[in-house]
C-alpha cells in the first residue's frame, strides 16, 4: 500500500474521532446547560426503582413501536444494532493499523461472531424497511395524509443512510477477515458471512489486508460524522433520540409507567405548586415564553424523532385544522434552542405556535398514547393556554360565556342551580337526595354531573342507569343540588383559577357527605361522565381527597356478572361501540362496555379506529362548547366511520359523544340509533 495512503487511513479517523468527541462532548454540555435553565420540577424524581424498570421494559420490549408490527420489529433490530455492534467499531480501529486486529479474549469467541453477524444482517434488513416505508408513504400519501408531513426528510435520510453503510462495512469486514482467515469451507466462525469470504479469496493478500484497512477506515469516518453532524445540530430528534428516549421515558409523568394521561400536571412555578388564594408575586402562570419552559419540557421537544406518529392519530390533523401535535412540538423545540428568544411569546400571530393551532385541541390523547418516545403534548398544549387565559385573556370568545356560566351557574350551559334534580321527578321509582351526611346503608353516590342533569339525551342515561341500579337493589343516593361542575371544562381550557374554585367547592361537599368514612373503599362513586370521572377521581386528588371512583359501564357490567341484572331480551340489532378518549385512553377502559353490550345479544361491528385508537368525537378539551370554523367537522369525521359499518346503533359511555355523534348522525340525515349502553342494558333487563 501507498505510504501515504497508509498514513491518511490512520491519521484521519483517529483524528477525526477526537474532533468528533470532543465537539459531542462540548454540544452535550450545551444541551444539558438548556436543560438546566429550565424551569424545575420537582415531581419527575420519585420512584426511581419503578421509573426505572418501566423504562427498561419500554425500551427494550419496544412496548410502544411493537403497536405498528412490521415498523416496530424493523426499528428493535436498529435499536438493537446500534448498540450491540459498538464491538465492530472498536475493531475497526485496530483494523486500520493491524488488519488481523480482534477484541481480545472475545474477538474470536464464535458466540461473539455469530452475534455479530446476526445483529448486523438484522439491522441492514431492518432500515431497509424502515427506508422503504418512508418512500412508500412520500409517494402513496402525499401532503397531510403521511405523517411524515413536515417532518426534516433530509435528516431522516442523512441518519438512514449512515446506518446502511456502517451495516454494509461490518458485513464486508467480516467477509475480508473470513477471506484472511486459514478456514476454507463454511465454518461456525463465519455462518452468515462465509459466502461473502469465498469470494474474497481470489483476492492477492495485499488486495486483503488494504480492503480491510480502507473499509475500517470508512466505518470510522462515516460513524464519526455522524456525531459531528448531530453535535451541530440539536434540533435533531431524529439522531438524538436515540440518547434522549431512554431519559424522557424514565422522567415521564407517571412513575408508574403509564401514558401521561388522565389527570392534568399540577401548575408550578419555580417547582412549587400555586398557591391561588395567595399567589406570590413572581409566580409564573402557564407557558408564555421559552423561558417559562420547564426542564422536562425542553427534554420532551429535543426527544422528538418527528415520526409522526402522534399526528397520524389527531383528530385536528385529520379534519384539516392547523394543529399538528408533531409540528407544535417541533416549532416550540426550534423556538426554545434559538439563542435570543427568552421573552418572546409562544404563541401569537408573530410567534411559533398560533392562536387557531392551540385552540384545536380535544386533550384526546391519541399523541401521547402513539408517542414512543413519550412526549406530553397535552401538558404542554394546557400550559400555553393557561397563559393565555391567566395572563393574556386571549381565548376564544364562546369560551368566555362558558367560563360565566361555570362561575354563575356551576354549569358549562348556564342552567338554574334549582333545575339540577328536576329529572328525579321523570322517574317512576324512588331515588335518594344526601341532605347531610351519607347514610350508612348507601352503597354508592351517584354522581349525575352537568351533562346528566341538564342535556335531554344525556339525561336518557342518568335514568337508565338510576333504574338499573334500583332494580339490581343497589342502595344509591344522588346530591341533587349541591352538585356543580366538576371544573373540567375550566381546567382543560386553561382556566385554572376557576378549576381551583369549583374544585374546592366539590371536594367541601364530599368531607362532609362522606364525613366518618376514611377508607377510601368506602367512599364510593359511580358516574356516567368519563370527564367526571377523571377529574375527580384524578386531578382532585392533587389536592389530596381520593374516593374510589366507578364508571356506570364498570358496575352495571359487574352487576350483571353477579347476575344482580339478568338480560332477557336478546336484542337482533347490529351495533357498533364508540370509545369515549377519557374511558378509554385516558382511563384505559375497554372491556367492561364490550362485555356489557354482548351480554344483551347485539352484534357489535368495531369500526377500524377502536380501543387505544378510537377517534374522538371533538368535545374534549373545551371544545364541546367551541365553533369548528376551520376544516370539517370532527364528529362528522366519526359518524361517518360509524354509519360505514352498516351497524343499526352507535352505542356510546359519555354524555359528551352522546350530543356530538348524535349531532353527526343527525347532519347526515341517518337513520342510524344513538344510545347509551346503559339504555342498551336497560331495553334487556327488563
Amino acid at each position: 500500500m501507498n505510504y501515504w495512503l497508509h498514513l491518511a487511513l490512520i491519521f484521519i479517523p483517529y483524528a477525526l474521532t477526537v474532533f468528533a468527541l470532543t465537539l459531542l462532548a462540548i454540544k452535550g454540555r450545551v444541551l444539558v446547560g438548556i436543560y438546566r435553565a429550565g424551569q424545575p420540577d420537582p415531581t419527575r424524581g420519585n420512584f426511581r426503582g419503578a421509573r426505572f424498570w418501566h423504562m427498561l421494559r419500554e425500551v427494550l420490549g419496544h412496548t410502544k413501536m411493537f403497536n405498528f408490527s412490521g415498523t416496530g420489529i424493523a426499528h428493535w433490530f436498529v435499536m438493537i444494532g446500534f448498540v450491540s455492534l459498538f464491538g465492530t467499531l472498536v475493531t475497526a480501529y485496530g483494523q486500520v493499523l493491524n488488519p488481523y486486529y480482534a477484541l481480545p479474549l472475545i474477538g474470536h469467541l464464535y458466540l461473539y461472531e455469530y452475534a455479530s453477524e446476526i445483529i448486523a444482517w438484522a439491522t441492514g434488513i431492518g432500515i431497509v424497511t424502515l427506508i422503504g416505508i418512508r418512500q412508500f408513504t412520500r409517494i402513496f400519501r402525499k401532503g397531510r395524509d403521511s405523517r411524515f408531513y413536515g417532518s426534516g426528510s433530509l435528516k431522516a435520510y442523512f441518519v438512514e443512510a449512515t446506518i446502511l453503510i456502517i451495516v454494509f462495512c461490518v458485513i464486508a469486514l467480516r467477509g475480508f477477515e473470513g477471506a484472511l482467515s486459514e478456514y476454507t469451507a463454511w465454518n461456525q466462525h463465519y455462518i452468515l458471512t462465509w459466502f461473502i469470504a469465498a469470494q474474497f479469496k481470489n483476492l492477492s493478500l495485499s488486495a486483503l489486508t488494504q480492503g480491510v484497512q480502507i473499509v475500517a477506515a470508512i466505518k470510522i469516518i462515516v460513524s464519526m460524522l455522524w456525531f459531528v453532524i448531530i453535535a451541530l445540530n440539536l434540533t435533531m430528534g431524529v439522531a438524538w433520540h436515540r440518547f434522549l428516549a431512554f431519559f424522557n421515558i424514565y422522567y415521564k409523568r407517571h412513575s408508574d409507567g403509564s401514558n401521561s394521561l388522565g389527570e392534568l400536571p399540577e401548575m408550578l412555578s419555580h417547582g412549587r405548586p400555586i398557591n391561588f388564594e395567595d399567589p406570590a408575586e413572581d409566580d409564573v402562570f402557564g407557558l408564555g415564553t421559552r423561558s417559562d419552559i420547564s426542564w422536562k419540557g425542553l427534554l420532551d421537544m429535543t426527544s422528538c424523532t418527528e415520526c409522526g406518529r402522534c399526528q397520524s392519530q389527531c383528530p385536528a390533523w385529520h379534519t384539516d385544522k392547523p394543529l399538528s401535535p408533531k409540528l407544535l412540538i417541533m416549532a416550540m423545540r426550534d423556538h426554545a434552542m434559538a439563542k435570543v428568544v427568552e421573552n418572546e411569546s409562544l404563541v401569537g400571530p408573530s410567534s411559533p405556535i398560533s392562536l387557531e393551532v392551540l385552540w384545536s385541541c380535544t386533550t384526546c390523547g391519541a399523541c401521547v398514547n402513539e408517542c414512543p418516545v413519550d412526549i406530553e403534548h397535552i401538558d404542554h398544549i394546557v400550559n400555553m393556554r393557561r397563559f393565555q387565559v391567566l395572563v393574556e385573556s386571549e381565548f376564544p370568545s364562546e369560551l368566555g360565556g362558558t367560563f360565566r356560566n361555570l362561575e354563575k351557574a356551576g354549569n358549562p350551559w348556564g342552567a338554574n342551580r334549582a333545575d339540577r334534580d328536576a329529572w328525579i321527578a321523570e322517574c317512576d321509582f324512588p331515588i335518594r337526595v344526601v341532605e347531610g351526611q351519607l347514610p350508612d346503608d348507601v352503597d354508592y353516590l351517584f354522581w349525575v354531573g352537568c351533562a346528566g342533569a341538564y342535556e335531554e339525551r344525556a339525561k336518557k342515561t342518568t335514568k337508565a342507569v338510576a333504574e338499573l341500579l334500583y332494580m339490581s337493589g343497589v342502595s344509591f343516593a344522588v346530591l341533587g343540588k349541591k352538585e356543580t361542575c366538576t371544573g373540567d371544562p375550566a381546567r382543560r381550557a386553561g382556566n385554572e383559577f376557576l378549576y381551583q374554585i369549583l374544585s374546592r367547592e366539590n371536594i367541601e361537599t364530599f368531607e362532609e357527605v362522606f364525613a366518618g368514612r376514611t377508607d377510601k373503599g368506602t367512599k364510593k362513586v359511580v358516574v356516567t361522565c368519563p370527564h367526571c370521572f377523571t377529574t375527580i377521581g384524578r386531578d382532585y386528588a392533587q389536592s389530596g381527597f381520593e374516593l374510589e371512583m366507578v364508571h356506570h359501564t364498570q358496575l352495571l357490567n359487574q352487576l350483571v356478572r353477579d347476575g344482580k341484572l339478568v338480560p332477557i331480551n336478546k336484542s337482533e340489532k347490529t351495533l357498533t361501540y364508540h370509545d369515549p378518549c377519557y374511558l378509554g385512553r385516558h382511563n384505559q377502559i375497554y372491556e367492561a362496555p364490550r362485555e356489557l353490550l354482548e351480554a344483551t345479544g347485539v352484534e357489535i361491528k368495531e369500526m377500524p379506529r377502536n380501543q387505544e385508537r378510537s377517534f374522538c368525537c371533538g368535545a374534549g378539551g373545551g371544545r364541546m362548547w367551541m365553533e369548528e370554523t376551520i376544516g370539517t367537522r370532527i364528529n362528522l369525521n366519526r359518524v361517518d366511520e360509524a354509519i360505514a359499518t352498516g351497524a343499526q346503533e352507535v352505542a356510546v359511555a359519555c354524555p359528551f359523544c352522546r350530543v356530538m355523534v348524535s349531532d353527526g348522525v343527525s347532519a347526515r340525515e341517518s337513520s342510524v340509533e344513538v344510545l347509551d349502553v346503559a339504555q342498551a342494558l336497560l331495553r334487556s333487563v327488563k
